[in-house]
């Protein structure tokens, strides 16, 4: 019991510091490639970090979804207190990678990015995608809980389910030819959504 409680006092850091690591790795890239020394973002630096934050999004996004099924699975109750952590991290690379895209690409032109929205099927994905975190993110803290009601507060979020469907879909469509890891990520999230679909189901049943 002792062991398990100390392990739980250590779970949200570690958890934290492992959620930074990737934007880390990333300024320690830029770093190392704007003071010309060997990196790992190859020719092409730009679209190499729009491409890691991206997944680095979709992925916290998965991993936010994944600690309720982790909790029921190890009867472990503390593991949903990473959930709002994992969902604000998610939601930050989730920014880092639109900033990246609309700096780095467009040169912060909104008319390009606009243009870009209504022409190709992956942005417009991905832009429904990050309009529909917005309330969550907004709405992550003790205070919009109390100010929403539990139902209320439990309903907008919600809004998760179809935003990971549609990042997982912006992946996809975005991809160049075959590629494994949307994939990968689509049946990862079918996976999580049908846990909650079963047990819903199992909740329901006479």
């Amino acid at each position: 019991m002792l062991a398990l409680k100390s392990l739980l006092a250590w779970l949200k850091p570690v958890f934290f510091i492992g959620l930074s690591l990737p934007a880390l790795w990333l300024v320690w890239q830029w770093a190392m490639l704007l003071g010309g020394f060997p990196n790992d973002l190859g020719v092409n630096p730009i679209e190499a970090t729009n491409r890691f934050l991206g997944d680095t999004a979709l992925r916290i996004l998965l991993i936010t979804l994944a600690i309720t099924p982790l909790r029921d699975i190890t009867g472990i109750v503390a593991l949903s207190r990473l959930r709002r952590m994992a969902g604000l991290f998610a939601f930050f690379y989730v920014c880092a990678h639109l900033s990246s895209y609309l700096g780095l690409d467009l040169f912060f032109s909104l008319a390009k990015l606009w243009k870009d929205i209504v022409k190709r099927t992956y942005i417009t994905l991905g832009m429904t995608a990050f309009t529909l975190l917005i309330p969550l993110a907004l709405t992550s803290t003790n205070g919009a809980l109390r100010r929403l009601g539990p139902k209320r507060w439990k309903r907008l979020h919600w809004l998760i389910y179809p935003a990971a469907l549609l990042a997982v879909t912006h992946h996809y469509f975005m991809a160049k030819g075959f590629q494994i890891m949307p994939l990968v990520h689509g049946a990862i999230l079918l996976f999580l959504l049908g846990w909650r679909l079963i047990k819903l189901w199992r909740h329901q049943k006479p």
